[in-house]
């Protein structure tokens, strides 16, 4: 069974007048229907949905940059929840949203770089995967490189979601420096001070 038709009749079991008028009293209070089942039970698009549709609207050759950056901020808005930011990767969009990183136009490269970090952030399954397509070294040569500073400062943003507390991501990002730029001794991860340190000095970089 689809799994939101699933909770739908989880919740309309728990929440029929048979089962509510007279509760045992060691009864486990109702749950609330998530936003996937409501849009389910209504017949209105998912979150997945709408990310696709979004991440489309971006791609398309079609869609004039004014319209793709509203599709973007509904894309961002929509993964600030950590289960649509862990669907990017069965939903295939951690590829292309990596891929807009290098975009030639500047606005869409900061979208990209801010939607990478509100996935990666305090979420080790999307910092996982933002190291597995490359994003890191993509972001770091951003931080370095890019000329428009809202983008650099979006870049830097979703550099340091990636490294915090995640060594994995915090190493790819110290390998990835210019060899001058890499600091004496280990990095850690856990240590706040390090990663700042690390992200200011790309800051400092112009």
């Amino acid at each position: 069974m689809d799994p939101q038709m699933s909770n739908l009749l989880k919740w309309s079991i728990e929440n029929s007048s048979t089962t509510t008028a007279n509760p045992p009293p060691d009864a486990p209070p109702p749950h609330s229907l998530n936003a996937n089942a409501l849009q389910a039970l209504f017949g209105g698009p998912s979150d997945a949905d709408l990310m696709r549709q979004s991440m489309a609207a971006i791609l398309s050759p079609s869609i004039l940059l004014e319209n793709k950056l509203v599709a973007f901020d509904n894309f961002e808005q929509l993964i600030e929840q950590i289960d649509n930011a862990n669907n990017l990767e069965p939903l295939g969009l951690w590829t292309p949203l990596v891929e807009l990183l290098s975009n030639e136009e500047g606005e869409l490269r900061r979208m990209a770089a801010w939607c990478v970090g509100t996935a990666v952030q305090n979420n080790q399954k999307a910092q996982e995967r933002a190291l597995v397509v490359g994003a890191i070294p993509a972001l770091v040569k951003m931080a370095i490189d890019e000329r428009n500073e809202s983008v650099r400062r979006k870049a830097l943003y979703a550099l340091s979601s990636e490294m915090r507390n995640y060594q994995p991501g915090t190493d790819e990002a110290v390998k990835a420096l210019p060899e001058g730029m890499r600091r004496e001794g280990h990095v850690d991860a856990g240590d706040m001070d390090d990663v700042d340190a690390v992200i200011e000095q790309l800051r400092e970089r112009k």
